[in-house]
C-alpha cells in the first residue's frame, strides 16, 4: 500500500488507468465471484474509486471499471485487478 506524507493511504489504481480483471481464486465461489469469472483476463479502464473503512482502522478500495469489450461498468475490489501492461 502507498501512503502520503501525512500517513493517509492512497489508492493503488487511478481514474483512467487500464487494468486487467484477475478474480481471486477460491475453493468456494460466491455468486458475485462466479459472475466475475467471465471477465477474467479482460481489460477495462478505471472510471472511479471509493474507499471503505472497516471501523477497525482497515481501509479498502473498490473500483468502477468500464470494460473494453462491452462498455459495461462493473465494481471490483483492489485485489481483483492488475495493471494492464500494454
Amino acid at each position: 500500500m502507498k501512503y502520503l506524507q501525512d500517513n493517509t493511504m492512497v489508492s493503488k489504481y487511478e481514474k483512467g488507468q487500464k487494468v486487467i480483471i484477475t478474480p481471486v481464486e477460491s475453493q468456494h465461489l460466491s455468486p458475485r465471484e462466479t459472475d466475475l469469472e467471465s471477465y477474467a483476463g479482460k481489460s477495462g479502464k478505471v472510471t472511479d474509486y471509493y474507499w471503505i473503512s472497516s471501523g477497525r482502522g482497515e481501509v479498502f478500495y473498490i473500483y468502477n471499471v468500464r470494460m473494453d469489450a462491452d462498455n459495461k461498468d462493473i465494481v471490483l475490489h483492489e485485489d481483483e485487478l492488475q495493471v494492464h501492461a500494454g
